[in-house]
C-alpha cells in the first residue's frame, strides 16, 4: 500500500503541474522541450488518454511510448500506469488478446506492491477480457476474486462492479432472473454509494436481459435511459454497446430501419477506435438485417469478415454467432450441406464453450458467492441508512437555527419592506403629480400653439370682409357704383359674410370648448330628420348648386348632444361644398354596427392628398386650402369636429384619393 500511495502523490504531482492545463498542441510543445523522464513520461500517459477518443493511433502512440519508458527506466510505479493506459486501449480497440497479456503483467506488479485496490480493478479488467472472448469461467473467476479482493478492503465501488459484471456472465449463460438480481444488488448499491456513472451500465444491462427474455417494453425502457445518461455524463465506452442492443431491438420488433441507424452509430465510434472487434460485432448484427432482406450476398460477405476477425482474435462466442448465421443463411439459400456443416461446427463451438462441467462449476460457485454479496448488500445498506440518519439530525439541527435566523429575518425585512412601500408610494405620487405637471404644461403650450394660430386667423380673416364692405359703403356713398356691379358685388360680399360667420361661430363654439363651457346634454336623436334640417339650411344659401342627398334610413336613431351634431354635420357639409365642383352630388349615409351608429359624408371633389390627410385634424396644425370656387378656410371646421365626435365618445376619420372625392366618417352610440 506505501508503493501505490507514492505512486499517488508522484502521478498527481505531475497531473497538476501547468503544463496538463493546457490544449493538445501545447502539451505536445511540451513533451519535445522537456528533457526529465518522469515528466516526460507522465505527459506521455496524459496525452495518449486526451487522444483515446479523438485520435486512437496517437493515443496507442504515446501509450507504448510510455511504456517503452517505464521498462526502459525499471520504474514499478510508471509500468503499473503503463499497462493500465495500454491494456485499455487494447479493450478499446477490440483487441482482447493483447489485453489479457497487458493486464496479466499489471496484476503481477500490483500483486509485488501489495496494492489491493489495484489488485482488485486489474482482475476486474481481466475478466472483461476474457468475457468479451466468450471464456464465461474465465471471466467469472476473475470477477468473484476481484470481489473477494475488495471486500477484504471494503472498497464498495469495486465490489459493486464485481457484482454488476457478474450478472453479464449469467446474462450470458441464460440465467436471467439471477442476472436481473444480481443488477438490482448493483444498482440498490450505486445509488447508496452515489456511484452516478454506475447507473446507466446497470440500464443497458437490464435492458439487454428483458431483451433476451421477449419483454420488450421494458427492454425499449431501460435502453432509451441507458443510452441518454451515457451521453450526459460521456460514457463514450458504454455508448456503442447500447446501442448494439438498441439496434437488436429495434432488429427483434421489426424497425429494420432504426436498426440500421443504430448499428451505423456504433460502428461510427468503434471505427474511431480503430475496434475491429467491435465492428465485426455490428457487421454481424447487420448480417442478420441483410438475411431479412434477401440481400444473401452481402449479408454472407459481413460474416464471413466478422468470422476472420473472431478467429484472429480467438473469440469463441463470436465464432459461434458467425457460424449460426452462415448455417441459417445456408439454409435460406437451400444449400442444405452446407447449412449441416455450419450447424455442427457451430455445436461443436458451443459445446465446449458451455460445457456441463464449467457450468456446474460457476453454479456451484454462485451459491457461496451469492450469501457473501447478500451479506455486502445488507452491510452497505445498513451503513448507508446509519450515515443518512446522522444526516438527518444534522440537517434537522441546521434547520432549528435557520428557522430562527429566517424568523429574525423576516421581521427585519417586514420593517425594511414597510418602510419601502412608503417611499414607494411617496415617489409614486410625487411622479404622477410631475407627469401631471408635464402633460398639463404640454396642454397649455398645444392651446397656446392654436391661440397663436386662431388669432392670426381672426386678424386675416375677419380683416377682409370688414374691408370690402366699407369699400362698397363707400362706393355707394358717393353714387361710384352701377347697379350691376352692385349686384355682383352683394353676391362676393354674401360669400365672404357666410365665410366670416361660420369663422365667428367656430371661433366661440371652440373658445367655449376650451373654457369647459359647454355642457354635453345627450338625447335621442333621429339621424334621417338632422340631416334633412341641415341640408334645408345650406340649401336656402345656394352653395355652388350642389345636389345634397340623405342616404340615412328613416327611424335611426343616435344618442348625443343636438348643438354638437348639427356642427358636425354642418362643418362637414360645408367642407363638401367647398371642395367639390358646382352642381355636384353630396350624400350622406349611416350604417349599424354592435350598438354603434357610422356616419358617412361623401362628396366627388377634388380629393385630398395622403401627406395632408395625416394633418387634417391636428390642432397645431390647422391646416387650410381653398376650395374650387376658391373659397377660403382656416382649417378649425376639422379640429372642433374631431373635438365634438371625442366628447361624444365617437371617432373621426377619412378616407380620400385625389381626384375622385374624400368621405368621413364619425361615429356616435345607438340611441
Amino acid at each position: 500500500m506505501k508503493i501505490r500511495f507514492k505512486l499517488f502523490l508522484i502521478v498527481t504531482a505531475l497531473l497538476a503541474t501547468p503544463a496538463f492545463a493546457q490544449n493538445l498542441d501545447s502539451l505536445q510543445a511540451v513533451l519535445r522541450n522537456t528533457t526529465g523522464d518522469s515528466t516526460r513520461f507522465a505527459l506521455m500517459i496524459d496525452l495518449s488518454k486526451k487522444y483515446q477518443y479523438k485520435n486512437f493511433a496517437n493515443a496507442k502512440q504515446y501509450s507504448e511510448q510510455a511504456l517503452a519508458l517505464a521498462e526502459n527506466k525499471n520504474w514499478p510505479w510508471a509500468k503499473v500506469i503503463a499497462y493500465s493506459q495500454v491494456g485499455f486501449l487494447a479493450t478499446l480497440s477490440g483487441d482482447y488478446t493483447s489485453a489479457i497479456k497487458f493486464d496479466n503483467q499489471n496484476l503481477q506488479l500490483v500483486i509485488a506492491q501489495r496494492d489491493s485496490a489495484s489488485i482488485a480493478e486489474t482482475l476486474n479488467f481481466l475478466g472483461n477480457d476474457y468475457s468479451d472472448l466468450g471464456k464465461y469461467d474465465e471471466a467469472y473467476y476473475y470477477f468473484t476474486q476481484s470481489y473477494r479482493v475488495a471486500r477484504a478492503i471494503n472498497d464498495s465501488l469495486k465490489m459493486t462492479v464485481a457484482i454488476y459484471n457478474i450478472g453479464t456472465v449469467l446474462t450470458e449463460l441464460g440465467q436471467y432472473d439471477l442476472a436481473l438480481d444480481h443488477f438490482s444488488v448493483a444498482t440498490r448499491i450505486s445509488e447508496a454509494i452515489n456511484d452516478i456513472d454506475g447507473l446507466p451500465y446497470n440500464q443497458d444491462a437490464v435492458g439487454d436481459v428483458f431483451l433476451r427474455k421477449k419483454d420488450f417494453s421494458k427492454a425499449e425502457d431501460n435502453l432509451i435511459k441507458a443510452l441518454k445518461n451515457t451521453k450526459t455524463r460521456k460514457l463514450t465506452v458504454l455508448e456503442p454497446r447500447v446501442l448494439k442492443h438498441l439496434a437488436r431491438l429495434y432488429f427483434e420488433t421489426k424497425q429494420f430501419d432504426k436498426a440500421l441507424a443504430s448499428y451505423d452509430s456504433a460502428a461510427k465510434i468503434y471505427k474511431s477506435n480503430s475496434n475491429q472487434f467491435g465492428v465485426a460485432e455490428v457487421n454481424l448484427g447487420i448480417s442478420e438485417i441483410l438475411i431479412e432482406q434477401d440481400r444473401f450476398d452481402e449479408a454472407q460477405k459481413k460474416i464471413e469478415a466478422s468470422l476472420a476477425t473472431a478467429q484472429t482474435f480467438n473469440a469463441d462466442k463470436m465464432s459461434i454467432d458467425c457460424y449460426k448465421l452462415l448455417s441459417s443463411l445456408a439454409e435460406r439459400k437451400e444449400d442444405f450441406v452446407d447449412a449441416l456443416d455450419y450447424h455442427k461446427k457451430y455445436k461443436q463451438l458451443e459445446d465446449s464453450l458451455f460445457s456441463r462441467d464449467m457450468v456446474e462449476k460457476i453454479f456451484q460457485d454462485q451459491l457461496r458467492f451469492k450469501t457473501e454479496t447478500k451479506d455486502f448488500e445488507i452491510a452497505t445498506l445498513s451503513k448507508a441508512s446509519s450515515d443518512q440518519q446522522q444526516e438527518i439530525q444534522r440537517e434537522e439541527f441546521i434547520r432549528n437555527i435557520l428557522v430562527v435566523v429566517v424568523a429574525l429575518t423576516a421581521i427585519l425585512l417586514f420593517s425594511v419592506y414597510r418602510s419601502g412601500q412608503r417611499r414607494i408610494q411617496i415617489n409614486k405620487l410625487l411622479m404622477e403629480h410631475q407627469e401631471e405637471i408635464k402633460r398639463r404644461k404640454d396642454e397649455l403650450e398645444q392651446l397656446n400653439q392654436v391661440k397663436d394660430k386662431f388669432f392670426s386667423i381672426i386678424s386675416h380673416d375677419l380683416r377682409s370682409p370688414m374691408n370690402a364692405l366699407s369699400g362698397i359703403l363707400n362706393l355707394m356713398e358717393g353714387d361710384n357704383i352701377t347697379r350691376e356691379e352692385f349686384s355682383t358685388l352683394t353676391k362676393e360680399l354674401r360669400s365672404q359674410f357666410n365665410h366670416t360667420r361660420t369663422l365667428i361661430n367656430n371661433l366661440l363654439d371652440w373658445a367655449l370648448l376650451q373654457m369647459d363651457k359647454l355642457k354635453i346634454q345627450p338625447e335621442k336623436i333621429e339621424l334621417s330628420a338632422l340631416v334633412g334640417e341641415n341640408f334645408n339650411l345650406l340649401a336656402s344659401m345656394h352653395l355652388k348648386d350642389m345636389q345634397l342627398i340623405n342616404k340615412v334610413p328613416a327611424n335611426t336613431f343616435g344618442l348625443g348632444d343636438l348643438n354638437m351634431l348639427n356642427l358636425i354635420l354642418r362643418n362637414l357639409i360645408v367642407n363638401a361644398i367647398k371642395f367639390s365642383k358646382a352642381g355636384g352630388n353630396i350624400e350622406i349615409s349611416a350604417t349599424e354596427k354592435e350598438g354603434w351608429i357610422t356616419m358617412a359624408v361623401r362628396d366627388f371633389g377634388v380629393g385630398i392628398h395622403p401627406e395632408v390627410q395625416k394633418i387634417l385634424f391636428e390642432k397645431t396644425m390647422g391646416y387650410s386650402t381653398r376650395g374650387t370656387a376658391n373659397e377660403k378656410g382656416t382649417g378649425l371646421g376639422l379640429i372642433l369636429c374631431k373635438e365634438f365626435v371625442e366628447k361624444n365618445g365617437g371617432t373621426i376619420w377619412l378616407e380620400s384619393e385625389p381626384g375622385k372625392g374624400s368621405t368621413f366618417y364619425f361615429t356616435l352610440p345607438k340611441a
